[in-house]
C-alpha cells in the first residue's frame, strides 16, 4: 500500500500529530502500545466528513482519559478497493486496527474469514443498543447468534429527477412513475424532446461495485414479485433461474439498446458517481438517476461542488415495482457500523472509544454533516437531525418497506456475480444467457445443496 495513499493522526489528549505508514510496519503483537487505540475507515478521495466525526469523538475521549490515545487511519480507496485493504490490514496482529467501519454486506464475510470477533457480551452493557432498528441489529448478527458490530448509519434509495430537464421535455414536475414502463417512457420522451440531458443512469458493471449490486440491478430484482428475491430466508436457500432476474437484466439491456442512458466507457468508470454528482446533474445533464438517500451531501456548503439550489431543481420519486404490483414501490436499505477485530490490542478499551464514536450528540453531527439516515431512535427523535436535509424524512419514511440484502458471508461473491452478469448483458450478451451464468456461478460459490430455484 503506498505510503501517500494513508496517513495516521494519533490523538493524545487532544493533540495532533501526523504518523508515517512506517511506524507501523515494525510492530508486532508484543510490543504494541496497549494504550493506543487505532480505527480504520474510509475515506472518500478528499472528503473529511467521518475524519472530523472520529476527531471529535477522539479529542473528548483523550480528554477524559489522558492516558489513552487514538490514531486515525483513513484508507483512501474505492469500495471494493477499500474492503480489500481493510481485511489487509486486519489479517495480521502487526497492522490490526482496535476498530474497523464496516458495510453490514462485508461484515458477515469478515466473520467467516476470522478477522472479527464477537461483541455480545460488551453489547449487554451498551445503553443505545434498545434504539438501534431491529432490522440493523439483524445486520450485525452471524449465524452464530453472535453479535458482531454496533450498527451507526442505514441509507434508502429512489429516484432522483432533474426538475428543469423534465420540463423541457414535457413531463410533469410531480412524476411518479408506476412501472418500469413508465420509467422507460419518461427516458425515451427525454430523448425525443429538444433536451441535451442524457435520459437516465443506473449504477451496473463491475467497476461500480456494490452500488452496482444495490442500487442498480437490486431495485428493480425485488420489485419483480415474491419468490424472486436473491435468497429463501425461510428455506436457508439461494434462488436460482428467476424470471425477475432476467426481466431486470433485460431493462438493463433496454436502458442501452434505445440508447437512453450514458455511454458503456461512463457506466465502467469507476470515477462516474463523481461525474454525475459535480457536473451532471447540477448541470441539467441527466434526467434521471437511481441512487440513495446521501447524495446531497455533494452540494452542502462545505463540500467540493456547493449546490445550494438542489432542494429546488430535483425531484423524488418512489422507485416502482415492475408492473405496480405488490407493496407498489421498493427500496433497498443498507448501512455502515463499527467492529472490533481480532488483532485487538485491548477490546474492553476499543469499545469505550467505540461508545464515545456513537453517543447521541456525535451521531447527530455525524448524521447531518455525512447526510446519512439513522438507525437510532434517539438520534431520529432530535430536532436538528429531522430538520438537517429537505430529504431526510423522505427517506427515513422508505425504511418502513425497505428489504435488506441476505446478511451472509457468501454475500459478497454473489454480489460480485451480479456485477458481471450486468456487465455481460452491458457489452452484447443475451439477458437469458447471463442469468444462466450467474446461476452457474452462484452454484459453484454456495453449492448446489445451497440453491433452489425460483418459485414464481
Amino acid at each position: 500500500m503506498p505510503a501517500d495513499r494513508r496517513s495516521f493522526l494519533r490523538f493524545t489528549a487532544g493533540a495532533a500529530a501526523v504518523l508515517p505508514l512506517t511506524a507501523l510496519a515494525g510492530c508486532s503483537s508484543a510490543n504494541r502500545d496497549p494504550n493506543l487505540i487505532r480505527i480504520a475507515f474510509q475515506q472518500f478521495g478528499s472528503g473529511t466528513i467521518k475524519e472530523e466525526w472520529i476527531t471529535t469523538a477522539a479529542q473528548e475521549f483523550s480528554e477524559e482519559h489522558p492516558e489513552l490515545s487514538v490514531e486515525l487511519v483513513p484508507i483512501v480507496a474505492s469500495e471494493n478497493d477499500y474492503f480489500t485493504k481493510n481485511e489487509l490490514l486486519m489479517s495480521s496482529p502487526r497492522t490490526s486496527p482496535d476498530l474497523v467501519y464496516e458495510d453490514s454486506f462485508i461484515l458477515l464475510s469478515d466473520v467467516g474469514a476470522g478477522y472479527l470477533q464477537p461483541i455480545t457480551d460488551l453489547v449487554e452493557g451498551f445503553e443505545h443498543w434498545d434504539d438501534i432498528a431491529d432490522a440493523s441489529k439483524e445486520a450485525v448478527t452471524g449465524e452464530d447468534g453472535e453479535v458482531y458490530g454496533i450498527p451507526i448509519t442505514t441509507d434508502t434509495r429512489a429516484l432522483w429527477f432533474h426538475k428543469d430537464v423534465f420540463a423541457e421535455a414535457g413531463l410533469p414536475e410531480d412524476w411518479q412513475p408506476g412501472s418500469w414502463e413508465e420509467i422507460l417512457e419518461a427516458a425515451r420522451t427525454i430523448r425525443d424532446s429538444d433536451s441535451e440531458a442524457t435520459p437516465l443512469f443506473i449504477f451496473a458493471g463491475t467497476p461500480q461495485g456494490e452500488k452496482a449490486s444495490m442500487q442498480g440491478f437490486e431495485m428493480l430484482l425485488y420489485g419483480t414479485g415474491d419468490g424472486t428475491g436473491l435468497y429463501d430466508r425461510d428455506a436457508e436457500k439461494w434462488i436460482l433461474g428467476s424470471q425477475g432476474f432476467i426481466d431486470s437484466l433485460t431493462f438493463l439491456r433496454t436502458m442501452f439498446d434505445e440508447k437512453l442512458t450514458l455511454s458503456l466507457g461512463q457506466h465502467l468508470d469507476p470515477n462516474i458517481s463523481e461525474t454525475i454528482y459535480t457536473s451532471l446533474l447540477p448541470e441539467g445533464k441527466l434526467g434521471i438517476l437511481v441512487d440513495g438517500s446521501w447524495i446531497s451531501q455533494n452540494w452542502t456548503e462545505s463540500a467540493p461542488a456547493p449546490w445550494p439550489e438542489w432542494p429546488d431543481v430535483l425531484g423524488l420519486a418512489d422507485m416502482p415495482t415492475q408492473d405496480g404490483g405488490g407493496t407498489g414501490t421498493v427500496t433497498l436499505a443498507g448501512g455502515w457500523g463499527l467492529s472490533i477485530p481480532h488483532g485487538v490490542t485491548d477490546r474492553e478499551v476499543a469499545f469505550q472509544f467505540l461508545e464515545k464514536l456513537v453517543s447521541t450528540e456525535n451521531l447527530v453531527n455525524y448524521a447531518i454533516s455525512d447526510n446519512h439516515i439513522t438507525v437510532r431512535e434517539d438520534v431520529a427523535q432530535d430536532e436538528r437531525y429531522l430538520s438537517y436535509s429537505p430529504a431526510v424524512e423522505y427517506f427515513t419514511d422508505l425504511l418502513e418497506t425497505a428489504y435488506y440484502r441476505p446478511a451472509l458471508p457468501s454475500y459478497p461473491e454473489v454480489s460480485s456475480a451480479i456485477q458481471e452478469a450486468m456487465e455481460a448483458v452491458m457489452t452484447g450478451t443475451e439477458p437469458e444467457a447471463a442469468a444462466a451464468e450467474y446461476d452457474a456461478t452462484v452454484t459453484d460459490i454456495v453449492g448446489p445443496e445451497n440453491v433452489q430455484e425460483a418459485t414464481s
